[in-house]
């Protein structure tokens, strides 16, 4: 286990030659990811639905690019996989972490949840495109953003959407479950495969980003947004677990990276532990089988036991 008090972004290696593809990175936590992997060399892709923000938040970022990424579109995000590879642009680290929270309820363009569209539906099917390009890259990885919420979250299977009762932290909680679900099942079936891709899972704790105060529900954004706001680590903080999940040499798949700090609020990154349900084998097979189905992305994977 890395030494929790220790590592900062001065720990990150020169990340020189390598490519990196961040979701949400316009701002918050996804924009300081880009920042700390473009001071060591990186180029990074910051893939944005808003380009003219994508570009504001480029600029002064060495290496770094603006592709647009709707991830409420699955279209817009098989676009963005196809313009990649006609491009010839190899990633070598997926930082799957843009997210929305707690919308009024609100369908995407195929009818999805909003907040299981984008944050885990589409996030699924950008991986499985990407996940050949990843393939042939040394020391590769997908590193995807889940929140303390997963702990209050399950798959409401049975009404996904919401349409027989919705309430906005219920669904919330529910994608970022489905993201550490999906982060550790990635993990057995690429194991399974002998596959040299890492999956990682990366949280937060406690950070002020425009996620908490750009929610609409008015106790979300006077709860998180407001009153709690002292409480609350910077995004160049909040971001250092993805950071090293993204980068450092000790970081392995399978691992779940947290700050280290009381209640995983805050602190360094270290190893952590996702809440015993997201573990299940079943139900990362069902989360899995369910979206291959609803994002029509088949990866050549097995299944596990």
């Amino acid at each position: 286990m890395m030494k929790r008090q220790l590592w900062s972004t001065e720990r990150i290696p020169d990340q020189a030659g390598r490519v990196f593809v961040v979701t949400g990175a316009n701002s918050g936590l996804g924009l300081a990811t880009g920042r700390a992997l473009a001071a060591k060399g990186g180029r990074v892709i910051l893939a944005v639905r808003d380009e003219a923000k994508g570009r504001r938040a480029a600029e002064g970022m060495p290496g770094a690019e603006v592709r647009r990424l709707d991830l409420a579109d699955l279209e817009s995000v098989r676009r963005f996989a196809e313009d990649l590879r006609a491009d010839g642009v190899r990633p070598d680290v997926l930082v799957n972490n843009a997210g929305v929270m707690a919308p009024p309820r609100t369908l995407g363009a195929q009818g999805h949840e909003l907040q299981f569209a984008v944050n885990h539906l589409g996030h699924f099917a950008l991986t499985g495109l990407l996940l050949d390009l990843l393939a042939d890259r040394p020391n590769s990885r997908v590193v995807t953003v889940s929140s303390l919420n997963h702990r209050q979250g399950r798959m409401h299977f049975d009404d996904l959407s919401g349409e027989r009762g919705y309430a906005p932290m219920r669904y919330y909680n529910q994608s970022k479950f489905a993201n550490a679900v999906f982060g550790l099942e990635l993990h057995r079936r690429l194991a399974a495969a002998g596959s040299p891709v890492r999956s990682l899972l990366a949280h937060p704790g406690y950070t002020a980003t425009n996620l908490q105060t750009s929610a609409p529900t008015g106790l979300v954004k006077l709860l998180f947004g407001r009153l709690l706001t002292p409480l609350a680590q910077s995004p160049e903080q909040g971001a250092l677990p993805q950071l090293f999940a993204a980068t450092d040499p000790e970081a392995r798949s399978g691992q779940f990276i947290g700050p280290g700090g009381p209640g995983e609020l805050r602190g360094a990154p270290t190893v952590v532990r996702p809440v015993p349900a997201a573990e299940d084998a079943g139900t990362g097979r069902r989360l899995w089988e369910l979206s291959e189905r609803l994002t029509g992305v088949h990866y050549p994977l097995p299944a596990t036991d």
